[in-house]
Formats: structure tokens, C-alpha cells, sequence
């Protein structure tokens, strides 16, 4: 409990302890009002002066101004105890609903806690802290056992293993060493590293999450716009509808039935009637409900940007996949080189050499297993074919290394490869010269994944690749994914997902996951883009509504879940608390149900409603 909650409570403790012992003493007339003034001004008088703000301000209608007259109209009628035990036990309520948000935002501070204070930069022999805002790009900064990484960089010197938690949920460290790129948030767990940094601290990972963390509040889903403009209506009505009740029987009593007005009965029953109808329950708990849902997904490392998003997430009933990255591990490995007609080292290295400037993995790929240095200036002309490969003068020699349809785009015959994996053909002067085989491997939960997601009742999954129909198949049947679209170019890739969007009915909504290296497009164009493993990646952070901050499958069904647990305890409260105020409001026009009744229907259900709010924090984790 902070300072405030405790304070209030204190006054809930004093309040109630003097409205019991009043209660008891045979009290009469203006020593019994004076008396329980006492603490009904205790427990009351903030909600007293946020009424009066309200009124002057010609904000009138909220759960201030109902509490306010219906308290002061409760001792107005002499009804002292419950004038009192009304404002007591809506700050109890108050007190319950302050407390869940608390333990809401905790998740969210911890994940502030990846914020760093400071930087370390070595400066005639000796060690100074400065403003992570101040380091340039290109500094050397030192970083010690213990330390966060402020600023995104390369390792220089040394080695150690990271705790990277605040950022992807999980436990276990990463082994770093000396060329490794490392980025802000995580914390040095055993050795010192000298990290030159390659961004400045405002472009860097972690200012990166923290602002899409500290935005995502501003993203409403229809839920709680819905919630907004119900209490906006809802509250003026039933103000009036109890004036209305105040007013109209006892006129209709005298006038029509020339029956006693009884004012004191109608008037008591206006104001159950007015604390009945308070929407507190429904104004706290919805966006609190989402508040908790966000704050329980940031946990587990699954950065959700909005709780219109949350909502979306929960109405998804088709994943899309990216391949490469995504349900593979994207790191290629030249395993064969076949059909050549010179030897394998100088095909791959032709083929490395032409590639260089590209940051594909396959050009990595190549680059690793050359296993020497590029010298640049045998390289000119280089084109990148997008969705082809790249031409280049290597040499002297004209090299076209790519796919399939970049040796049919040049005219060149070639070879067709008998295994399964992706293939880059080779062509020198026109003439092809063989192709090199390079294989990726499935992520280890990329199977249970994508089983999970049928489970939880997904209508269809889909794969979409660049690789051949071969390999991708091959892939699809393996993993079990129910449809899979091969040969695809990244434009291709946006068309595909806006035909399979043309499929989708009204209330169902298409996910796609990507790696984030170049699914920007496709991110967008989704009803929800999530972005996987996208540690890093600006690409992905800006352009997908969902970022998974590790690049285990196994999220995408974790988030869903998340999801729709947090839709389900969102509708659980609206029927839950409408159902019980229709029937109390009913129960109170008609005199059944009085003011303590009347305290449950207000903050009875409301307590309930948030304690069930927070449910939406609980994740369970296999």
C-alpha cells in the first residue's frame, strides 16, 4: 500500500469505528446530527469537494455527484447510519479499485525498471557516469557486473551471459562475447564489456518500449469507448429518472388518489434509486480489466500496443505465418553444392562474393561458409533483384546467383535440385555453373505452436515463403499448418494476406507473424500484426501491433490467450454488473429494496467487479 491508500484507509477505520459507537448511543435530535457530521465529513469530505468541482466546472454528472446527494439526502431525512455507511463503504470500494491498479501498474514499473540511470565512459584512466541522453554514437561505454546496458551496441572486449527477462519474460541468460550486438535493458550478469554504441540513447531498444508501453493506454478498445459513452448518457438519465421518482408518486398521490404525498418514503427511495444506478463498477472495471491484461502480457514479454489491439487479438481465428524467422530459426547453413562445374569452394565463393552487400540471411549464409575476408574490389555492378537474387561483375566475370526465376528471367537453363531446402542457383557468363543447397532449421516449439492454435479453435493457420513449393510444403506438412502459399515476393506476400482478409467474415479478424526484418507491409495490413523477436528491430516495433520481445511460437498462442481471457472477464463485468443494477433499480422504485441493499448494488458489485478485473494479471505459465 503507497501513502494515500493507507491514508485513506486510516479514515475508513476511524469513520466506521465512530459510526458503530454512535449507532449504539441512545441518541436524539441535533446532538445525534452533530455527532455522525463527524465522521460522515471524515470519510466524505473529498468526495464532497470533487462534487462541488464538478458543479462548478458544468461537469456535474458522475459517480461524485451521485454519492454527494445521495448521502446528504439520506441526513437530510434523519436516515444518519446510512447517509454515512453509504460514503464509507463507496471508499471502501474506492479503496479496493485503487489498490488493483496499483498492482497493475507494478508490472508495468518493472518493466520501467529496464530505464537506465546511466552510462559508463572511461576518461583519463578513470571511470564517469553520465546521462545516456549525452552519449554520442561511436562512444565506447563500460559496462559492469550487475549494470544495465544503456545504449544499443557492439561488444568491443569481453565476454558474459545477459539477463534479457524485463525484456522477453524469460529466465535464461544469453552468452555474449566480442562482435555480438547487444541492446539497452538488459542487465550484466558476470563479466565487464566495453560496448560501442551504434545508437543514440533515444533511438535505442529500450526508449523504443518504454514509449509504446507508456501509449498504450491511449489506444481504447470498442469495449471501453462503449463504457465511455454509456456512463456519459446513463448517468444524467437516472439522475433524472430519480428526481422524477422524488417528485411524481407523491403528486400523483394527492392530486389523482387524494392519498398523503408521503415525500420522505418517495424521496427515500430516490435516493437508493441514485445509489443503485452508480456505474462505478462498469467505469473502473473494464478499463481496468484491459489496464491488468497489458500489464500481464508486458510480464511475460508480449508488448501489446492498445487494448483495441488486446480486443482484436481475442477475435482472431486465422494465423498467418512468415516462414523464415519466424517458424524457422532463419540461420542458414550451406550444406551441399551440386551439379557444378568447378569445385565447390570456388562456386560458393562466386557466390558469397556477389552477395556481400546484401543483409539477407542466405547471403550470411554464404559470407560464413567462404570463410574469408571480402575484398570489395573485386565486386562491381551489383543489382538486387528483389525476390530474385543479385547480379555483379565479380572478377571481370558477369555472376547471377538467385533462384529459380532468376536464371529464367536471364534466359539461363538450370538445374533442378532433388532435396528439400532453399536453393541458389549459379550462373558465370551466361553459362550455368551449379547450385548451392542451404537448409534452415524448425524453432523448437515451433510444432507444439501451431498444434496449440488448432486447440484453441483457430479456423485455419497459413505459411507464406519465398522458397521454392518443394520446400515449403515439406515445411507445412511437417509443422501441420493447414495452408501454405510458396514463391511469394514481399508484394505478393500483402496480396495474399488481402485476399485471405476478403475471406474473412465481420467478426473475425486475421492475425499475421513475422520476424520483422522486411514484414513491415504484410504487418500493417493485417487486422493485427505481431511481430516475433523483434528485440531490435525498429521495423517491427513501429509497424506491428503486437511485439513478442523473443521469438518462441509458442507466444503468438500465449498472447491469444491473454487475450481472450481478458475480453472474457470484460464481458463477465458488463453482465454481471448491469444484470444485478436492472434488478436492484427495479427493487428500488418499488420500495423493496432499501439503502443497504442499495450499497451492495453500488459497491458490492463494483468490489467484485475489480477483484475480478485482476484476474486479467494472472498468467499462467506451462
Amino acid at each position: 500500500m503507497n501513502k494515500k491508500q493507507k491514508k485513506v484507509l486510516v479514515r475508513i477505520l476511524i469513520a466506521a469505528a465512530l459510526m458503530i459507537t454512535f449507532s449504539i448511543l441512545p441518541l436524539k435530535g441535533m446532538i445525534k446530527f452533530a455527532l455522525f457530521m463527524i465522521p460522515y465529513l471524515v470519510i466524505g469530505y473529498d468526495i464532497l469537494r470533487k462534487a462541488g468541482k464538478g458543479i462548478l466546472n458544468r461537469q456535474v454528472f458522475d459517480e461524485n455527484f451521485l454519492m454527494a446527494v445521495a448521502t446528504v439526502g439520506a441526513i437530510i431525512l434523519g436516515e444518519y447510519t446510512e447517509g454515512v455507511a453509504v460514503m464509507l463503504f463507496y471508499q471502501i470500494g474506492e479503496l479496493f479499485q485503487s489498490y488493483a491498479v496499483g498492482k497493475s501498474r507494478k508490472n508495468i514499473s518493472e518493466l520501467m525498471d529496464i530505464r537506465p540511470d546511466y552510462a559508463n565512459i572511461e576518461v583519463d584512466g578513470s571511470i564517469q557516469q553520465i546521462d545516456p541522453d549525452e552519449v554520442e554514437i561511436g562512444t565506447i561505454i563500460l559496462v559492469q557486473t550487475g549494470e544495465k546496458i544503456p545504449i544499443d551496441g557492439i561488444i568491443t572486449e569481453g565476454t558474459s551471459t545477459l539477463n534479457t527477462s524485463a525484456l522477453t519474460g524469460e529466465s535464461l541468460p544469453k552468452e555474449v562475447s566480442a562482435g555480438d550486438e547487444v541492446i539497452s535493458g538488459c542487465i550484466n550478469l558476470t563479466g565487464v564489456l566495453k560496448i560501442r554504441t551504434t545508437r543514440e540513447f533515444g533511438e535505442s531498444t529500450v526508449s523504443k518500449i518504454l514509449e509504446l508501453v507508456e501509449n498504450s493506454s491511449s489506444r481504447k478498445s470498442k469495449s471501453e469507448n462503449f463504457i465511455s459513452k454509456f456512463a456519459r448518457y446513463y448517468t444524467p438519465l437516472v439522475c433524472y429518472g430519480a428526481l422524477a421518482l422524488a417528485v411524481l408518486p407523491p403528486i400523483f398521490n394527492m392530486l389523482i388518489f387524494k392519498h398523503p404525498a408521503e415525500w420522505n418514503e418517495w424521496i427515500y427511495r430516490a435516493l437508493t434509486f441514485l445509489v443503485i444506478s452508480c456505474p462505478c463498477a462498469l467505469v473502473i472495471s473494464i478499463p481496468l480489466t484491459f489496464f491488468a491484461g497489458i500489464g500481464g502480457a508486458s510480464r511475460e514479454g508480449i508488448l501489446v500496443k492498445g487494448s483495441n489491439y488486446l480486443e482484436t487479438l481475442a477475435k482472431t481465428d486465422c494465423v498467418v505465418f512468415d516462414k523464415t524467422g519466424t517458424l524457422t530459426q532463419g540461420v542458414f547453413e550451406v550444406v551441399g553444392v551440386h551439379h557444378n562445374i568447378l569445385d565447390d569452394e570456388r562456386i560458393v565463393e562466386y557466390a558469397a562474393l556477389a552477395e556481400c552487400y546484401s543483409s539477407h540471411p542466405i547471403s550470411k549464409s554464404l559470407q560464413k561458409a567462404y570463410g574469408k575476408p571480402i575484398d570489395r574490389s573485386r565486386i562491381k555492378d551489383v543489382q538486387e533483384i528483389s525476390g530474385n537474387g543479385v547480379t555483379a561483375v565479380v572478377d571481370g566475370k558477369n555472376i547471377a546467383a538467385g533462384n529459380g526465376k532468376l536464371m529464367k528471367r536471364l534466359g539461363i537453363d538450370y538445374q533442378e535440385c532433388q532435396h528439400v531446402g532453399t536453393v541458389v542457383h549459379l550462373a558465370i557468363d551466361g553459362t550455368y555453373a551449379g547450385h548451392i543447397l542451404i537448409a534452415d532449421q524448425l524453432k523448437q516449439h515451433t510444432k507444439e505452436a501451431v498444434h496449440a492454435l488448432h486447440a484453441a479453435g483457430m479456423k485455419n493457420t497459413v505459411m507464406l515463403t519465398g522458397d521454392a513449393k518443394n520446400v515449403a510444403e515439406c515445411v507445412a506438412e511437417e509443422i501441420g499448418i493447414s495452408q501454405v502459399y510458396s514463391e511469394l515476393l514481399p508484394a505478393d506476400k500483402v496480396k495474399k494476406v488481402e485476399e485471405l482478409l476478403a475471406q474473412e467474415g465481420k467478426k473475425e479478424k486475421l492475425a499475421f507473424v513475422g520476424d520483422g526484418i522486411n514484414d513491415a507491409p504484410v504487418l500493417s495490413r493485417a487486422d493485427i500484426g505481431i511481430a516475433m523477436g523483434a528485440l531490435g528491430s525498429d521495423a517491427a516495433i513501429e509497424a506491428a501491433d503486437v511485439v513478442l520481445m523473443d521469438d518462441d511460437p509458442l507466444k503468438v498462442v500465449k498472447a491469444i490467450r491473454i487475450a481472450r481471457k481478458c475480453i472474457r472477464i470484460v464481458y463477465e463485468n458488463i453482465y454481471f454488473a448491469i444484470g444485478i443494477k436492472v434488478l436492484c433499480l427495479i427493487l428500488g422504485a418499488l420500495g423493496i429494496a432499501n439503502m443497504w441493499l442499495a450499497i451492495f448494488a453500488d459497491v458490492g458489485v463494483m468490489v467484485l467487479a475489480v477483484l475480478n478485473a485482476v484476474r486479467a494479471l494472472a498468467i499462467k505459465r506451462k
